[in-house]
């Protein structure tokens, strides 16, 4: 009897956690045009994401942009000026907080305290080339149970329409700005994925998309094959994949303004 209490005893307390939600965002955001949100986002995700009263998110002004077109759809569990919003701090955007050295506990106060938290970033999955790990791994720590919703992940989108190598692939984040560091780390890719036949997927910043092609066609080997995705979930997105070769000889322009993602293999 004493066990079955002190047991029981010891769940209500755990059940008093608020939960984690990782809230996809559209893949639009900072795009020319917006695409309507019930096509790219389950209602489901909507559902909680309207719900939802705590926020941590990379840009306050974003995240209520976003709410307000999930209010939409699904009408919000409160007015937007009565939700509490949370920003992480500018350092982590700038250097990531992957690495541990920021500490979010104290971000997920509502959480224990019995409120449920969301987590979203400026686009696609939070955490995912994208800050947040450290309120993930904060919330682990912590024993808020962490739930992940269904939404668009741009990475993999570009991933499955590359025809390259899903068995085996490695997100590297970002390239070096400095011309002759990007192709020296290029090269590597390169190196790496034609010896193991390992995809390698990274990103850049939009502005810089024109400057990245330019050294990929003229760093990469002829046979090596280059996957570009752009604008995924737009009307206007586009995903190309061909040998470097290939794509020499037939032009191609990436819009400044649109998110890419590029992927390289055999």
């Amino acid at each position: 009897m004493t066990m079955t209490m002190a047991a029981t005893s010891k769940n209500d307390t755990l059940t008093t956690h608020g939960r984690l939600y990782l809230v996809p965002a559209p893949l639009d955001f900072g795009c020319d045009s917006q695409m309507d949100l019930q096509n790219t986002m389950p209602l489901g995700t909507l559902t909680v994401a309207a719900r939802l009263q705590y926020w941590v998110c990379e840009n306050a002004k974003s995240a209520r942009a976003y709410l307000k077109r999930v209010n939409e759809i699904t009408p919000l569990s409160s007015p937007l000026q009565a939700l509490h919003i949370q920003e992480l701090p500018r350092e982590v955007h700038k250097k990531g907080d992957h690495t541990g050295n920021f500490d979010a506990r104290h971000l997920l106060t509502p959480a224990l305290d019995g409120h449920d938290v969301g987590l979203v970033s400026e686009a696609g999955m939070p955490a995912v080339a994208d800050p947040g790990s450290s309120v993930v791994r904060a919330a682990h720590d912590l024993g808020i149970e962490v739930m992940p919703l269904t939404g668009p992940v741009s990475i993999l989108l570009a991933l499955a329409a590359s025809g390259l190598n899903g068995q085996s692939f490695a997100f590297v984040g970002y390239l070096p700005q400095d011309a002759s560091e990007r192709a020296q780390r290029l090269r590597e890719l390169e190196s790496l994925a034609l010896k193991t036949g390992q995809t390698q997927v990274f990103i850049e910043t939009p502005y810089r998309n024109a400057a990245m092609m330019q050294t990929l066609l003229q760093t990469l080997q002829h046979n090596t094959r280059l996957a570009v995705s752009s604008g995924l979930t737009l009307a206007s997105g586009a995903c190309r994949s061909d040998t470097v070769k290939n794509w020499r000889h037939k032009a191609s322009t990436l819009n400044n303004s649109t998110p890419a993602v590029f992927a390289l293999g055999r």
